[in-house]
């Protein structure tokens, strides 16, 4: 199992700075996170951590326009070159903006 704890990912469709950032935490199977950033005033994730490193969470976040966004996702990583984690996402919006979607995140270096 990968240990998530303390590591940080940003979307890769956004360039540095301008999209949200999360923070994972993990203990034992159980994963949660907080983001920001971007449009994202604040979000927050709360799932399970899979024996192979994939995870599945449902997630909640308030935009800066004022709507307020759930949904859920699951999460396939990939072992970069470099030691890094890049996470191949599958997702689902809920409610008035309900979508579906894909999305990568590349774990953010130690600075």
């Amino acid at each position: 199992m990968i240990d998530y704890d303390g590591r940080r990912f940003r979307d890769v469709a956004h360039a540095e700075g301008d999209g949200p950032s999360a923070v994972y935490r993990q203990r034992g199977d159980l994963l949660w996170g907080d983001f920001s950033g971007g449009k994202v005033r604040r979000g927050s994730l709360t799932g399970v951590c899979r024996p192979d490193g994939s995870i599945e969470f449902t997630y909640t976040m308030a935009l800066a326009d004022g709507s307020v966004l759930a949904g859920r996702c699951e999460s396939t990583p990939e072992m970069l070159p470099d030691g890094r984690i890049r996470l191949h996402e599958i997702w689902e919006r809920y409610g008035p903006q309900a979508a579906t979607g894909t999305s990568q995140l590349d774990e953010i270096p130690p600075s």
